[in-house]
């Protein structure tokens, strides 16, 4: 069995797990990417929660820009790596006033995929995992984000190499999720990965993708 139609027989088993997820209403693009920034290590509940708190710090980006990074990283530090993120999001902030005019990212939904990542790319502290999630939840774009949980899970489903990087995942990845199903196979797959397929103790004996999983097998005494 070829990746592609492997990919596609997994896509599927999971929607029938899992049902379709749909992308949401429309969100603001700088809102999306600064909360993406705040998810890297932590979990959902502190990554809202220090959303929350710099909004409330800083109701809106000019502000938060004109801010001390330290005035940001006190906001923000439930979210974890308050320091590394706060750099981040002063930086990012001051790099798009200063090249964009406004603190205002709408524009990048209007460009190519691959020229929206490359634009987001340039700036430190954003990643190809970073601009992948913003294109495609707050764009609408067809762009498949590969995070902690799904580079776990395609290593082990053997689609992409074992030592794949979530960078190169990326690329590998692209080539092989069938059309259309980037957002509901990333959110399916970020499901079984919190539910089933951990990256301790995983609960092989309720996975029905045993049988693709070198990582079972591996462990199959």
């Amino acid at each position: 069995m070829n990746l592609k139609n492997k990919t596609r027989r997994i896509s599927d088993a999971l929607e029938k797990l899992y049902g379709i997820p749909e992308r949401k209403a429309d969100e603001n693009v700088l809102d999306c990417l600064i909360r993406t920034v705040l998810s890297q290590n932590t979990n959902d509940v502190n990554r809202d929660k220090g959303f929350t708190a710099l909004q409330e710090r800083f109701p809106t980006w000019e502000e938060a820009q004109k801010a001390d990074v330290e005035e940001i990283g006190e906001a923000i530090r439930i979210a974890g790596l308050h320091v590394q993120k706060s750099r981040t999001i002063k930086n990012f902030l001051t790099w798009l006033k200063a090249n964009h005019g406004e603190l205002d990212l709408e524009f990048i939904c209007e460009m190519e995929t691959a020229d929206a990542i490359q634009y987001l790319c340039q700036h430190k502290g954003i990643g190809i995992k970073t601009a992948s999630v913003t294109l495609t939840f707050a764009c609408g774009h067809e762009v498949f984000p590969v995070d902690t949980h799904v580079l776990r899970i395609s290593r082990r489903l053997g689609l992409v190499p074992s030592n794949c990087t979530a960078e190169k995942a990326h690329e590998v990845m692209a080539q092989i999720v069938p059309a259309g199903k980037s957002l509901p196979f990333h959110m399916n797959l970020i499901t079984f990965g919190r539910g089933i397929c951990h990256a301790r103790n995983p609960a092989c004996h309720e996975c029905a993708f045993t049988a693709h999983c070198l990582y079972f097998k591996a462990a199959k005494p």
